[in-house]
């Protein structure tokens, strides 16, 4: 079920009535209404999957018990391995089987042996790199002895497949989300306009700025060999706001959604282009999934402890593996390498933590080294997203060596001027919006909040209809749903 489609238009209301007008006396049948709404959210693309969802429920709510009960540590390292080999191997087959065979194929075709690769057609299931990640931290977690497991399966159940953010996240932590269940929840009417709020916000990230920068970016990308250098680089201009807008729109959904009813998701987005270098844009791009690599790979393999070649290993394998998680395709892995070879100078030199605090925090603008670093690092991010939106290294490597040739002078040529021009516009609007609130969870959290009630619902009556003009029937899937 999409956020922006008229289905979830009609569960929501409905959900929320029941959630706290129905089932807001017992905490044991509150959260298994929310497993089984969270059930049929998930079943509403394709019921048959419901199964994998159930299984690593199982896996790990089992597993970590058995860790609660267990001293000798062999028995636990078995009990965690049989936890990370279920998970991986489930996660591994449905998103990389066709990767590997076609891979090894390849390979004794071309030592001159003739073999073919099974035939399966599979389909990758919606969000399972999401909720596959969030439940297998909770045993990892629980086998660190750094949280106790639940008895209470029907709160894990809950947790881990928790609707607002099971098919995209943000990726939550047990120690965090779970204790939510298992906690009476009270209907908080701020929270409630906070969450609506930050919902609208998401929609018009996804349904005004990526759906339109999509149209452009998809024709511009699919017809790579008809353009300059000047129209692939603004095609992957449109790409860049069109990643955000999307996937940054369906976490101020997911959170906003969660507010609705009483939860607390971590913020997954920190206004990541008006970064002043890639490391501080990696600190505010997915966040959720930074830190679970952070905290579940890079610290385990020596973090920046040792030598600069073991630093070294550890950044990259961690880039490179997050490449990897996105998708079963060489594109992803050779950028989450260059991520790793711009991040890799400012690490060495000590320099990847000097921007932690909030760009221009107590200015209205930002001055212009400021400025010259961000445009550098919004620039050196677009370049590496064309990797992620190609097909192929090939087709990536067509429309890099365009873009830095002499036709990147000349005026970019559009099929759709109109479109070209509306777009730009509401662009700049947006980051107008995102520039002025960047100091809060999202940038509309307290705009206009000051002021009378005219300049707020006109703002909000603006955004409300921007939204509706620009919809699509039956809605636009998100990017990240892919992965």
């Amino acid at each position: 079920m999409l956020f922006n489609s008229i289905d979830f238009a009609i569960f929501l209301p409905v959900v929320f009535l029941l959630y706290w007008f129905v089932f807001h006396r017992d905490l044991k049948r509150q959260n298994t209404f929310v497993v089984v709404v969270s059930y049929v959210f998930y079943g509403w693309w394709d019921y048959r999957f419901l199964s994998l969802l159930f299984i690593s429920t199982m896996i790990d709510y089992l597993v970590a018990k058995a860790l609660m009960n267990s001293i000798k540590t062999n028995q636990r390292k078995n009990l965690l391995t049989l936890s990370l080999v279920a998970n991986l191997g489930i996660l591994g087959f449905f998103k990389y089987y066709h990767f590997f065979v076609d891979g090894i194929t390849d390979a004794f075709t071309f030592f001159g042996f003739s073999v073919s690769g099974a035939s399966w057609h599979i389909i990758l299931p919606v969000g399972i790199s999401f909720y596959t990640f969030q439940s297998m931290s909770y045993t990892i977690d629980v086998y660190r002895r750094k949280m106790t497991a639940t008895d209470d399966f029907m709160a894990f159940a809950a947790y881990v497949s928790f609707f607002p953010q099971l098919v995209a996240g943000p990726i939550e932590r047990a120690n965090h989300l779970l204790p939510q269940f298992m906690a009476h929840r009270s209907f908080d009417y701020g929270l409630v306009v906070k969450g609506c709020r930050q919902i609208l916000w998401g929609l018009f990230k996804k349904i005004v700025i990526a759906d339109n920068c999509a149209m452009l970016a998809d024709q511009i990308f699919d017809n790579h060999t008809l353009y300059p250098g000047s129209t692939l680089f603004l095609g992957a201009v449109f790409f860049s706001f069109q990643i955000y807008g999307d996937f940054s729109g369906y976490s101020d959904i997911a959170i906003g959604t969660s507010g609705l009813f009483g939860f607390d998701l971590r913020k997954n987005f920190a206004f990541p282009y008006f970064s002043r270098d890639v490391a501080e844009f990696w600190r505010r791009w997915h966040i959720s999934l930074s830190t679970w690599f952070r905290d579940y790979v890079y610290i385990p393999l020596g973090g920046n402890h040792g030598n600069k070649w073991r630093k070294t290993r550890n950044i990259l394998l961690v880039f490179i593996i997050s490449g990897f998680w996105h998708g079963a395709n060489l594109t992803f892995i050779v950028w989450g390498a260059l991520n790793a070879l711009l991040f890799l100078p400012l690490m060495l030199a000590g320099k990847n933590r000097q921007n932690l605090n909030i760009i221009a925090f107590d200015r209205y603008l930002p001055n212009l080294k400021e400025t010259f670093q961000m445009v550098f690092t919004f620039l050196s991010v677009t370049l590496l997203w064309i990797l992620f939106r190609s097909e192929s290294l090939s087709k990536a490597q067509e429309i890099l060596s365009e873009i830095f040739s002499l036709s990147f002078f000349v005026v970019p040529a559009f099929d759709r001027i109109g479109l070209v021009a509306s777009t730009m516009i509401l662009i700049l609007f947006f980051m107008i919006v995102e520039w002025t609130g960047r100091t809060h969870l999202f940038a509309i959290e307290y705009l206009f909040s000051g002021r009378n009630k005219v300049i707020r619902w006109g703002f909000y009556s603006l955004l409300i209809a921007l939204t509706g003009v620009f919809m699509q029937t039956g809605g636009s899937p998100f990017i990240y749903f892919q992965f």
